[in-house]
């Protein structure tokens, strides 16, 4: 990797940073409306589920766009944001953190919704026979059972993060130090002749930090589920 500059390993850094808070701040909702859609029924669920998947059929840069009306410096929310407790999330990190969460929280939501329709509602229902409430039964029942939909859904949640461009440069642009992620680096670096070995690293660092990514997830959950059956 002697191709790859402080700029570059800057980015790579970055990336796994925005992409590890994207995953942690997203998982627990995740894991809330994936319950809710897998176990309730209620006015306005199929629209919930439409705008939970939405980010998947966008275009991403439309996303990016609705992300900074909303939440830039005059939007509704940013303007709030900012008057309120002097956040700014537009072209920060903490920006692309945001558009990261919500291109890879449809995701996040269809592994963990599939763990949790996997399971049978009888186990759930037996508990409450038993007199345990709702929150008991969700915390030991059902949340082991679903465990390895959620280190599935998160693990490639994290995937998705690390590899968001269209959203992560309409909210945030590239900046270098700041906002500037692995495939933001390779996109201004293809505009820079003789850049090549420097784009074929980044790329390079891009399939093994998402295969690894894969790898991790698999071996998490059927180690899980190997534990969960003895």
């Amino acid at each position: 990797m002697d191709q790859l500059g402080p700029e570059e390993w800057a980015a790579i850094r970055l990336s796994l940073w925005v992409a590890g808070v994207a995953m942690l701040a997203a998982l627990p909702i995740a894991i809330g409306v994936a319950y809710l859609l897998a176990r309730k029924r209620f006015p306005g669920r199929h629209l919930l589920n439409g705008l939970v998947h939405l980010p998947l059929v966008l275009p991403p840069v439309v996303t990016g766009y609705l992300l900074l009306i909303v939440f830039g410096r005059q939007g509704a929310v940013g303007a709030f944001l900012y008057d309120a407790f002097g956040i700014t999330l537009a072209f920060r990190w903490t920006g692309a953190a945001l558009a990261a969460a919500i291109m890879a929280f449809p995701l996040m939501v269809r592994a963990i919704r599939l763990a949790i329709e996997a399971i049978s509602p009888g186990l759930e229902d037996a508990a409450a026979t038993l007199g345990a409430s709702r929150m008991r039964i969700f915390v030991t029942v059902t949340l082991p059972l679903i465990l390895p939909g959620i280190l599935a859904g998160g693990i490639l949640g994290f995937a998705k993060a690390l590899g968001e461009f269209g959203a992560t440069i309409t909210f945030v642009a590239a900046i270098p130090g700041q906002t500037q992620t692995i495939p933001t680096a390779i996109y201004g670096l293809l505009q820079v002749p003789g850049a090549e070995p420097a784009v074929l690293g980044l790329v390079v660092v891009s399939i093994i930090l998402a295969m690894g990514a894969l790898l991790v997830s698999e071996w998490l959950a059927r180690r899980v589920t190997k534990r969960m059956g003895q």
